[in-house]
C-alpha cells in the first residue's frame, strides 16, 4: 500500500505563557552578560630609562599624568620610559614625531 501524500508531523506540544516567558527572560539575560565588562588588570609596562636615553633626550624629571591626551582607561602610557625624565622639550619632540609618524602611517594605508 502507497502511503498518504501529505506528510506526517509529531503532535505539537502547548507550551503555557509562564514558560514562554521565562524563555525569553533567560534569553536575554544571557545575551546582556556578553556586554558586561570584565576586569581588567592594571600591569605596569614601563621598562625604565638608559643612561643613554638620558643623556640623548636630556631627560629630566617631570609629571606628565595630567598632560593632554592622556585619557582612561589606558592613562598616560610610555611604555619604553623615554619620558620617565625627561623635560618638556623633550615631550614635545617625542609628541610632534608621534603625531608626524602616525599622519604617514594613515596616508600609507
Amino acid at each position: 500500500p502507497l502511503a498518504s501524500s501529505t506528510p506526517q508531523y509529531p503532535p505539537v506540544k502547548n507550551y503555557s505563557p509562564t514558560m514562554m516567558k521565562f524563555a525569553i527572560l533567560a534569553a536575554a539575560a544571557g545575551s546582556a552578560a556578553a556586554f558586561a565588562p570584565s576586569p581588567v588588570a592594571q600591569t605596569s609596562t614601563a621598562l625604565g630609562v638608559t643612561a643613554a636615553q638620558k643623556d640623548f633626550f636630556g631627560i629630566t624629571s617631570v609629571d606628565y599624568s595630567k598632560a593632554l591626551g592622556v585619557q582612561a582607561p589606558l592613562g598616560f602610557f610610555d611604555p619604553l620610559g623615554l619620558l620617565t625624565d625627561a623635560d618638556t622639550e623633550a615631550f614635545d619632540d617625542l609628541r610632534e614625531k608621534e603625531i608626524k609618524h602616525g599622519r604617514v602611517a594613515m596616508l600609507a594605508v
